[in-house]
Parts: structure tokens; C-alpha cells; sequence
């Protein structure tokens, strides 16, 4: 991949992060920690319809406990488990 396709790939993904998210990015730095809270959530905890409602890790389904919840990004999202 050439260097000017692999930044429109990277700006691509930014801007459909930022979408997602809906936040506001101070600079590389916030950017990289910021997707390194969201990547975790959005491979072992989103549901993606594509998926058939799983996520791209596969997790155990969990029918007894009591639920509970961890915000990720300062609360936009929400990771729900059961303990």
C-alpha cells in the first residue's frame, strides 16, 4: 500500500471513529489512548449485525447473575456483563 492510501485509510478511519463515538480529539495522543479503550470494547463487547448481533472475539453466553455495567469512554458506551 502506498503511502498517500495508507493516510486516507487512516483518516477514513478516524473520522468514522469520531462518528461513532461522537468525540471531540485533541491530538494524536488523545486519539491513540481513546482507541485503546474503544478496540477492546469493540471486538469483545459490541454487538455488530453482521455477526449475527456476536462480537468479532466470540464470548460465552452468560443467562444467570447479576448484571452489571462499565462505562467505556467516559460513559458513551456501556460494556454489560453478567457475575
Amino acid at each position: 500500500m502506498s503511502r498517500e492510501a495508507h493516510v486516507r485509510f487512516c483518516e477514513r478511519a478516524v473520522v468514522r471513529f469520531r462518528r461513532a463515538t461522537r468525540l471531540l480529539l485533541f491530538g494524536e495522543r488523545h486519539l491513540r489512548r481513546m482507541l485503546a479503550s474503544y478496540s477492546p470494547y469493540y471486538n469483545e463487547s459490541r454487538t455488530h449485525l453482521a455477526l449475527e448481533k456476536d462480537a468479532p472475539l466470540r464470548r460465552a453466553i452468560q443467562r444467570c447473575g447479576a448484571m452489571i455495567t462499565t462505562p467505556i469512554l467516559s460513559g458513551l458506551h456501556h460494556r454489560y456483563v453478567r457475575i
